[in-house]
């Protein structure tokens, strides 16, 4: 019996043979990833999303929801997957609706690693050790469960690792990137990369030019975008003016003898602040008057920025290379316990209060919106985004008198609002974002916003750009090439 010899068979036909069999019995040579969507939808807070690549789960931010009422179901409800499953967590930015949540994450099985900036961490840990604090006295007064403990938030932060802008590192077959998103110090959209294609989180994008910081990083190459929409739908008619803005409102509180009150997010609104207005009394641009820092929060959070000054914008480094602390100037009074606080209204003579929380729903704010707003020499200057369901959103739109902590408050000062100084990028700064990332964009999600911003700009994305555009529902999943 004659044997042949069985023929040789090609390192590159044997592969070419296993893609053919692994997709006869229904694989792609390609693992598809899945994007779901938990949090950050029809909403602007609770950013939470789901990257499962097939071979790791990693989430994107676990933040709060931000609510008036420590006991809130939006917060305490279980999470929508089991937190023991989830390999890895990265973090865009500190602020408590993109963080809020991680130690409850911690507390109820993940033990990943968690992954952004150095800056954010440290922020994270000053945000979420002061979170603590005011959830365990709020929820104790209310008898409900608080989020998180001690114990939590330090097992989380021994997951917690810190990497630089541009260092890449891997999460299983996905390439991870932080890039400068502009937003707050140690902000960063998220690149994640394999086989040549990518999806970019944006987190929260930066209202450039912003005081501080160095601009958001192009996008240019992204297949996928994941993207925030808090102004989709308007423009910061008052970027370029401001600071004399600014100037305008404390000198019209200076003519009136009155007092004006700022409620300002401790990160990063409150630093701008004091940036501006240590700037224009160097400057010769306004005379000093009585500024007072009644948010303890915002005081470390400063802290933490001197620490990080060689990350800012060339200006803002100029500024220390020169000797001059860019958050201090004559007539700025730290304030630091309840009583001084308390004094704060026995000043006489025109002043301004800045003070946390940002869109009043806790902190000394409050304190102090209940002696002015009855007061028609003072006014309300705010800053910063106003949630819907927010006590600040209730007098920015008008209310006659609010709740305060049980108290029935007539509001009879003056209110104002202060658009260019928002940490947000607006309409159109979004549209250009996305337009930078060029021919290869395929699908674009717009999340972290209302509805009708988010609406907004779907449809100005779809009109202007041609791009395929999504507005997730909760829970809603997608199967992207990546």
């Amino acid at each position: 019996m004659l044997v042949r010899d069985k023929p040789q068979i090609s390192a590159q036909s044997l592969r070419l043979q296993r893609i053919f069999a692994l997709r006869a019995i229904g694989y792609n040579a390609r693992v598809a990833a899945t994007i779901t969507f938990y949090g950050g939808t029809g909403a602007v807070t609770g950013a939470n999303f789901l990257l499962d690549t097939g071979d790791k789960k990693i989430l994107v931010d676990c933040g709060a929801f931000e609510r008036e009422h420590v006991c809130d179901p939006g917060n305490t409800a279980p999470f929508a997957y089991d937190p023991a499953s989830i390999d890895a967590l990265v973090v865009t930015h500190a602020h408590q609706d993109h963080i809020g949540r991680i130690p409850r994450l911690v507390r109820h099985g993940f033990r990943g690693s968690i992954y952004s900036t150095a800056a954010t961490k440290d922020l994270s840990a000053v945000m979420l050790r002061d979170a603590l604090s005011l959830m365990t006295s709020g929820a104790t007064h209310a008898h409900c469960e608080s989020l998180y403990d001690e114990h939590d938030l330090e097992q989380a932060l021994q997951q917690w690792t810190g990497r630089g802008y541009h260092e890449p590192f891997s999460l299983g077959t996905m390439a991870t990137e932080f890039l400068n998103a502009g937003h707050v110090l140690g902000s960063a959209t998220i690149r994640f990369s394999r086989g040549g294609r990518s999806i970019l989180f944006t987190g929260d994008l930066g209202n450039a030019p912003e005081p501080l910081l160095n601009d958001a990083e192009n996008p240019a190459g992204a297949n996928y975008m994941v993207i925030e929409s808090v102004y989709g739908d308007r423009v910061h008619e008052q970027r370029a003016e401001r600071a004399e803005a600014l100037r305008a409102a404390i000198e019209a509180t200076r003519e009136r003898g009155g007092t004006l009150l700022i409620p300002s997010f401790s990160l990063e609104r409150t630093q701008i602040l004091l940036y501006e207005l240590n700037a224009m009394m160097e400057e010769g641009r306004m005379q000093p008057i009585s500024v007072y820092l009644d948010a303890p929060l915002a005081t470390r959070v400063t802290d933490v920025f001197r620490q990080y000054l060689d990350s800012m914008n060339a200006a803002v480094r100029g500024r220390a290379e020169r000797g001059d602390d860019p958050f201090s100037f004559p007539g700025l009074t730290v304030i630091e316990g309840p009583v001084q606080s308390q004094a704060i209204h026995e000043m006489p003579g025109a002043k301004v209060i800045i003070a946390g929380a940002g869109m009043s729903v806790g902190g000394r704010i409050r304190g102090h919106e209940k002696r002015y707003l009855p007061d028609k020499t003072a006014s309300v200057l705010f800053v910063g985004y106003q949630a819907p369901g927010s006590l600040g959103r209730r007098i920015q739109d008008g209310a006659r008198s609010v709740d305060i902590d049980g108290e029935r408050v007539a509001i009879r000062a003056q209110i104002d609002t202060l658009t260019g100084y928002s940490g947000h990028a607006d309409r159109d700064q979004l549209v250009a974002f996305v337009e930078a990332a060029g021919a290869s964009l395929s699908r674009v999600f717009v999340t972290m916003g209302e509805p009708k911003a988010s609406s907004f700009l779907s449809q100005r994305l779809r009109d202007f750009l041609g791009v395929e555009v999504v507005v997730p529902e909760p829970g809603q999943s997608f199967t992207i090439d990546v």
